[in-house]
């Protein structure tokens, strides 16, 4: 039987990516992208609307194209989810429990569902944060990426449920707008420096996170699901590391590419976040499980962005 895969959260900033690439390796036609918007690209393959809340769409989904895998990407992201957080709570756990269900009645073979650095909190060491570690996240998001990596780990130990997931750190990527995270001004300061040649930062000079370049993201969430069950060891969430820099560094870096680029720093509420999450991220469970190691770092990161938001003109 072959492998047929439902994303669910398609037209999202992981989820745009992530659907190409799945297409490119095992073919247009068994990717069925999902979202309950229209996807902002053309689409080479399968497209239905669906709410991710709704059991019954996705059942009739699974049955009409024989999906046997899934991979779960709604959700509210960190800063997004603070203007709403009972929705927020609602839409991360609920749809999670609904594809969970799905493979203990034997409807799926396997699940993948992305954690976040936001599981993290301010009483977690910030330094080469462990696999295992203190997680008081202080967000809503980072609430429900730790309850549902709980959730995960239950399934599978009490039901034998195929679930693997991933820690994403901040990515950065150029084909979709970024979705109302802490990490966005990483995005955002390639478009305003192509624009304007000047951009004011959501986050001070010197913090520090963890991120990761989106096609090391996307490599990663595909190889994780690949690897043999035998290797898969951590069923709550992989910790997942590529890349760790300032605001300060990435300008530096952009301004190799726009001379007299001008940045500025204008601290919100985001800054709350980000000084709760890690300054990096030790990996070493990831790399030892299934072989995972990124490919991009900071400089070459920016030079991909730059090249690609400029059209392949350098």
């Amino acid at each position: 039987m072959s492998k047929k895969i439902l994303v669910i959260g398609s037209s999202g900033q992981i989820g745009t990516e992530l659907v190409e690439g799945l297409r490119t390796r095992f073919g247009a036609e068994n990717i069925v992208a999902s979202d309950i918007k229209q996807p902002q690209v053309a689409q080479d393959g399968p497209f239905v609307m669906v709410d991710a809340m709704d059991r019954r769409g996705i059942e009739r989904i699974l049955d009409k194209h024989g999906i046997t895998e899934v991979y779960l990407l709604a959700a509210l992201l960190s800063a997004t989810a603070e203007k709403d957080p009972a929705f927020a709570w609602k839409l991360n756990m609920e749809s999670l429990l609904i594809v969970l269900e799905l493979a203990r009645e034997g409807k799926l073979k396997k699940v993948y569902w992305p954690s976040s650095i936001a599981v993290f909190g301010p009483t977690t060491p910030k330094d080469m944060t462990p696999q295992r570690t203190v997680t008081e996240p202080t967000t809503v998001y980072g609430i429900s990426k730790l309850a549902g990596e709980g959730w995960c780990q239950y399934y599978h130990q009490r039901y034998g449920v195929d679930v693997r997931s991933l820690r994403y750190p901040g990515l950065i990527g150029w084909k979709s707008a970024p979705g109302g995270g802490t990490t966005d001004y990483a995005v955002h300061i390639f478009h305003e420096a192509i624009k304007h040649g000047a951009y004011t930062s959501f986050l001070g000079p010197k913090s520090t996170l963890p991120m990761m370049y989106m096609p090391d993201a996307i490599r990663a969430t595909i190889d994780l699901m690949e690897a043999p069950v035998e290797r898969i060891k951590v069923r709550t969430s992989y910790n997942l590391a590529g890349m760790s820099f300032t605001p300060e560094e990435i300008a530096a870096e952009v301004a190799r590419h726009f001379p007299g680029f001008r940045m500025g720093y204008a601290p919100d509420q985001r800054q709350a976040y980000a000084d709760s999450w890690p300054n990096s991220i030790d990996d070493s469970a990831a790399r030892a499980d299934w072989g995972w190691a990124p490919r991009y770092d900071l400089r070459a990161m920016v030079d991909d962005m730059v090249l690609n938001l400029r059209g392949g003109q350098g």
